[in-house]
């Protein structure tokens, strides 16, 4: 046989196997496209947004008086140290399933407390985890695959919106609690209550530890007491998501209160931990999940076994985390001098945070602004929950280039003395029209 006759004996017989192929299994009519993220839609049409009044007041990430990404001086000396950059012993290895240790064991303290009993009576257990969104996952799935009740997980309503997706996705089923009181843009305690003591004995009960997501709306250290002995009667397993600890209100300690509380009343409970916000380590993704096992004998044991279940969810997910921000994470944790300066970076950004929301509500009750405003100042961390309507919030966007969730949170860290009064301008004049109608 000729090459030309090979040739074309391969391309007819290509032509046929192609022409009588299977069909594709993963059509556009098998897969539906999934709706755009409702955050990251808002992010692009903001960037595409050519006005030069427009204000983002969407993302979760801190922002200086500039509108600019702050990177934390103590985080800015890490970067040029030649401790990290020049260290003969550094490589670029994998870590350990569970993370770099001195990074785990400085955040246990962190959130628990140097001198907490879980850490004493070893019965917690830490894993680096891809920021608070990967140890939520963590946790949620470790609880899918090994919680014997296979209780549903109540999440606050409203909660960041992730929660769901991420508990749905593992498997839990998910319920609601009340939580934020639309009439006095505060904490529906009497709601919450009733609903955590209807719950099935043994519910899982998702808690944020400080500066709620989205509402900013926090419970006193009194309530948290009623809500802890609520829980301890019903058996129910707390489930914290932290992702603010020190960001909040510039103390690391006040910010974990609860926590700790849950901790030293004995509870066995599981945390997810972010040192995203705190940090400004938003893209290395360094956080942390614990699980605290219960007092008892068996607790040192049982947190051993749970650990190695967790790091065996940990392989088949991403087998080892990165380390460029644990070391970073690390280096402040366990130097005191760093640590301090650490301090003071997070008194800077919860400080000017808190200058903003009296900023705000000062010139919108100056300017009459229909209605009550004194929730901007009672709120805490981020996020405020502003209590504008969806309609608003699409006034505010259409007519003054004002981004923002349609829920009515702002970020408050996207606020600053160059766009404060043009913000406050903008929520008067749609809270006057709406008031007209």
């Amino acid at each position: 046989m000729s090459i030309q006759s090979a040739r074309e004996r391969l391309s007819s017989l290509s032509s046929h196997i192609m022409s009588s192929s299977n069909p594709s299994v993963f059509t556009a009519a098998s897969v539906a496209a999934a709706p755009e993220d409702p955050l990251f839609g808002l992010m692009k049409a903001y960037r595409e947004d050519p006005s030069d009044k427009k204000v983002d007041l969407g993302i979760g990430a801190y922002r200086d008086n500039n509108a600019k990404p702050w990177i934390l001086p103590v985080v800015r000396k890490l970067q040029a140290d030649d401790a990290i950059h020049n260290d003969p012993t550094l490589n670029h290895e994998y870590l350990s399933i569970g993370g770099l240790a001195e990074f785990t064991s400085a955040a246990q303290k962190l959130i628990v407390g140097a001198d907490s009993p879980a850490i004493l009576e070893k019965r917690i257990c830490s894993l680096q985890t891809i920021s608070g969104t990967g140890a939520v996952h963590l946790g949620g799935l470790f609880l899918s695959k090994f919680h014997p009740q296979k209780p549903a997980i109540y999440l606050s309503n409203p909660t960041w919106a992730n929660h769901n997706q991420i508990f749905s996705n593992v498997g839990l089923t998910l319920a609601k609690y009340p939580y934020f009181s639309a009439e006095t843009k505060g904490l529906d305690f009497d709601g919450m209550i009733a609903a955590l003591e209807a719950a099935p004995q043994g519910s899982v009960i998702l808690l944020h530890a400080c500066a709620h997501n989205p509402t900013g709306v926090d419970p006193t250290e009194d309530q948290w007491k009623q809500i802890a002995e609520l829980m301890r009667a019903r058996s129910h397993f707390p489930f914290f998501d932290t992702a603010y600890q020190g960001f909040a209100s510039g103390d690391l300690v006040r910010d974990s209160w609860a926590i700790r509380y849950f901790v030293e009343q004995g509870f066995e409970l599981c945390v997810a931990q972010s040192f995203a916000k705190n940090f400004g380590l938003y893209g290395e993704r360094t956080g942390a999940f614990h699980f605290v096992s219960a007092p008892g004998p068996d607790a040192a044991a049982a947190s051993s076994h749970i650990a190695s279940q967790l790091a065996i969810l940990q392989r088949s997910e991403i087998s080892n985390p990165p380390a460029y921000g644990a070391r970073i994470a690390s280096r402040v944790l366990n130097d005191p001098v760093l640590f301090k300066e650490w301090e003071a970076d997070l008194r800077t950004m919860s400080g000017r945070i808190l200058e903003m929301r009296q900023g705000l509500r000062d010139r919108l009750e100056q300017r009459g602004t229909p209605g009550t405003w004194d929730h901007i100042t009672s709120q805490i961390g981020m996020f405020s929950f502003t209590g504008l309507s969806e309609e608003q919030v699409m006034t505010l966007r259409s007519k003054w280039h004002v981004y923002m969730t349609k829920n009515g949170r702002i970020s408050m860290a996207g606020l600053n003395t160059n766009n404060i009064d043009y913000f406050a301008e903008a929520v008067d004049s749609v809270v006057r029209e709406s008031a007209k109608l």
